[in-house]
């Protein structure tokens, strides 16, 4: 199953088509401001058993050299057989379409944007028949967004630094920066960039700042992710607060509460079980008593 960061890392450039040209910068790339994107069909299976689907592709229309193709992979691990897929791609697009090809992966840590960097060549070194030279986005390239004025001038490109600096201590100041910027922005426009940030993040620990910043700065927005980042917010502190009032109970009853019992109580995350402790915290002999027969 494709991760929520995998897609977030592609689909954030079908959003918004013009990303890419803004990102261009940032690679050292001149790539002519398009006058028109279109997104394409990624599935590039042909009449055989395999099938090949590339993540992203876009079809952009540029004034000074005509339309180009880009597709685009997110990538998140080394994989020795990726280069012969992406050669495969780039090769079948440029056939169908007869239209010049680009490739970019988007990575999210340095190990991986360095391997996904390196030319690969298809024949024998004498003989370079093919040679893949992919364009990368990841952490080593992309900006580090701390200011919320420069996050509100790209929203799409601050929620696109803070996915690839997704694993580095920097991503918190990037999601404050981004968050700080949502809040003036229409609903509609942050609804899309909060969940692609959410995605993106994946089980890393900074999805759980992310998820605080979107419940208080952004309480109004009612997209699915929001209400779900909302509603966990709102069952931790339900957890958090059924914790407090069973050491209350058991130290207002004057009980001597160890250090064991007290971690036990507050790493509950189940508000049932909280709750039935504090039923017997009314009438427990000791504060181990609470837990007895379990």
């Amino acid at each position: 199953m494709v991760s929520p960061p995998h897609e977030a890392m592609h689909r954030i450039f079908q959003h918004d088509p013009g990303l890419f040209s803004r990102v261009s910068r940032f690679l050292g790339v001149d790539i002519p401001k398009p006058t028109a994107a279109t997104a394409l069909p990624t599935d590039l299976t042909e009449a055989s058993p395999v099938e090949r689907r590339v993540d992203t592709l876009l079809r952009f229309e540029t004034a000074e050299q005509g339309p180009f193709l880009l597709a685009i992979e997110a990538q998140g691990k080394k994989d020795p057989d990726k280069p012969a897929s992406w050669a495969y791609y780039v090769a079948y697009l440029w056939t169908k379409y007869r239209l010049p090809t680009a490739l970019l992966v988007v990575c999210q840590d340095y190990a991986t944007a360095k391997w996904a960097q390196q030319p690969v060549t298809s024949g024998p070194a004498q003989m370079p028949a093919l040679t893949l030279r992919p364009l990368v986005v990841g952490p080593h390239n992309m900006p580090v967004i701390t200011e919320p004025d420069e996050a509100r001038a790209d929203l799409i490109l601050a929620s696109l630094a803070a996915i690839t600096h997704a694993a580095e201590p920097v991503v918190n100041a990037i999601l404050k920066a981004l968050s700080t910027a949502l809040r003036d922005a229409p609903e509609d426009i942050a609804d899309p960039i909060v969940e692609f940030t959410a995605h993106g993040l994946g089980n890393r620990p900074a999805k759980h700042l992310w998820r605080n910043l979107v419940a208080t700065d952004l309480s109004f927005y009612k997209s699915y992710i929001s209400e779900e980042i909302r509603d966990e917010g709102r069952e931790q502190g339900r957890v958090q607060q059924g914790a407090q009032d069973v050491l209350l109970v058991l130290e207002q009853r004057g009980f001597d509460v160890s250090d064991e019992v007290r971690t036990r109580i507050t790493e509950c995350g189940d508000p049932e079980v909280l709750r039935h402790w504090l039923a017997r915290a009314v009438t427990a002999p000791s504060a181990e008593a609470v837990f007895e027969g379990e």
